[in-house]
């Protein structure tokens, strides 16, 4: 199974970044908007990284109401995105709506159901009222999101082996958390490298800031799109 990169925009404005962009648009395909970017800016925002060539994915990581949620996915699907977040912990009927709303209005839009944040321990689960490891409410609410109809996971990389042996083989797992060797693990505490990843099973790996913070971006990138290719 092939894995491919996407690189975070960890920015206000595309512009902030577009000589970067623009240097990597030939190297990376998907990039990700996330809530600060499109709380700054907006929809306009994720057209003008589409406009630029990038694949879109798009992580709202919607929670809400079933109704709320459904038409959410029903605005989103009027922007040029492929992939769309949201929270496996808003319940079956929430995830069933969504789904309904995606396949009515964007059949090709791959709809992601965030699990346990890559940020959260044994501790933080706890603090939130949840007993059991972060493996094992992955795998919960991994089952959940499929049984509801949802064909895409996000997860630490440590799950994913875990999940290969649960989930449909067509599941699409995309997974943050991922840190070259040498670099930072910033605010993530469950990572992997990206061939480790890969090797487990990973989609997708997510990577910002090991990629925007390095003294040549487009050799980052393309490094970690060689260690992808020969995991």
């Amino acid at each position: 199974m092939s894995c491919d990169l996407i690189l975070v925009l960890d920015a206000q404005s595309p512009r902030t970044i577009a000589p970067t962009l623009k240097r990597l648009s030939g190297t990376v395909r998907w990039v990700k908007v996330g809530l600060e970017m499109y709380t700054a800016c907006g929809p306009d925002c994720v057209r003008e990284v589409a406009d630029m060539g990038f694949n879109v994915f798009l992580d709202l990581k919607l929670h809400d109401i079933p109704n709320t949620v459904a038409k959410a996915v029903e605005s989103a699907s009027k922007l040029p995105i492929g992939m769309l977040t949201l929270h496996t912990g808003g319940g079956r009927e929430m995830m069933e709506w969504a789904v309904k709303a995606q396949a009515q209005h964007a059949p090709n839009l791959l709809l992601l159901g965030v699990t346990v944040l890559t940020s959260m321990g044994d501790e933080d689960l706890r603090e939130v009222g949840v007993s059991v490891s972060p493996a094992e409410q992955v795998a919960r609410l991994g089952n959940l999101a499929t049984k509801a109809g949802l064909r895409g996971l996000v997860c630490s990389p440590h799950e994913i082996t875990l999940l290969r042996s649960q989930l449909p083989a067509d599941v699409r797992l995309v997974t943050p958390g991922i840190r070259p060797r040498e670099a930072s693990l910033d605010d993530q505490t469950r990572v992997m490298t990206p061939g480790e990843a890969a090797r487990a099973g990973a989609s997708y790996i997510v990577v910002g800031r090991p990629i925007f913070k390095a003294p040549d971006p487009v050799a980052a990138a393309q490094a970690i799109l060689s260690e992808l290719a020969n995991p």
